[in-house]
């Protein structure tokens, strides 16, 4: 029996990098999986490969930018499967533009909305009946980038990771009383989808010394499965090797500048 049989975890962003291999690992632990994401196709796709290793998955689309639907499709998730036990915060976004001097106003507010209030609104709908059963484990996929903010992330997503490590840190230090476990988990440089929207996507050859999503989701389902008599409040995990960046650094300084910006380099 796995450690986590009987148990009901919601996964956002479960269509393809960390999300996926959570999914796929929570299943595997005996856990019933609501895979979410804004596509559908890709959820299907997990949902069957969870199915064809007789593990139990439901793929619904949700857009997470959206309060209503978070409501509506955790309802929905307790009246068709049962309430849930485990949330994992996965799903991410980072704005195109990364220099705060040249971000519009915007691509701040919707960087934040998908990273931090997004985690807020669905922490809010799931809570209850966390509390009402004494245990529950709400696990947040933040960044490295809340330790050292640069233009790699850019300076909405750090912002919004900083306030996401706060508020998963608020709900430890409010409800472990409570039973409920709130987890933060900082990854580094992680080979998932999300790198292909950088200023420079990074080259195959620097894709390989960074960690593997499957390596961040087994830290996911450690602290997911652990006795409920224990938390990890916050796990940093990081790739052994540290790469050169200041070429990412430099590009990426100058996506969105005005043509006549005085002091941007001539080509």
């Amino acid at each position: 029996m796995g450690l986590l049989q009987g148990k009901i975890a919601l996964v956002t962003g479960a269509g393809s990098g960390i999300g996926r291999e959570t999914a796929l690992l929570l299943a595997k632990d005996g856990a019933t999986v609501v895979l979410t994401g804004r596509r559908i196709e890709p959820l299907r796709e997990v949902a069957a490969l969870i199915e064809e290793a007789h593990g139990k998955a439901v793929a619904r689309a949700l857009d997470i930018e959206t309060r209503e639907e978070i409501f509506a499709a955790v309802t929905w998730i307790k009246e068709s499967v049962g309430p849930v036990d485990i949330l994992v915060n996965n799903a991410g976004s980072a704005s195109k533009v990364m220099n705060a001097r040249f971000l519009s106003e915007a691509e701040w507010a919707s960087t934040l909305n998908i990273n931090l209030t997004a985690v807020f609104n669905l922490t809010q709908a799931v809570l209850p009946d966390m509390i009402a059963s004494g245990e529950g484990t709400i696990i947040t996929v933040s960044s490295l980038a809340v330790i050292n903010p640069n233009l790699l992330g850019g300076a909405a997503y750090g912002a919004a990771k900083a306030g996401v490590k706060n508020f998963m840190t608020f709900l430890h230090n409010t409800y472990r009383n409570q039973g409920i476990r709130a987890t933060t988990i900082l990854p580094g440089e992680t080979n998932t989808p999300i790198m292909d929207n950088r200023a420079r996507p990074p080259l195959e050859e620097e894709r390989a010394v960074m960690m593997d999503p499957h390596d961040v989701a087994r830290a996911i389902v450690l602290c997911a499965s652990l006795n409920k008599s224990a938390v990890i409040p916050e796990l940093h995990i990081c790739p052994t090797f540290m790469r050169d960046t200041s070429a990412d650094i430099e590009i990426a300084r100058w996506v969105g500048a005005p043509a006549d910006t005085p002091d941007m380099p001539k080509k």
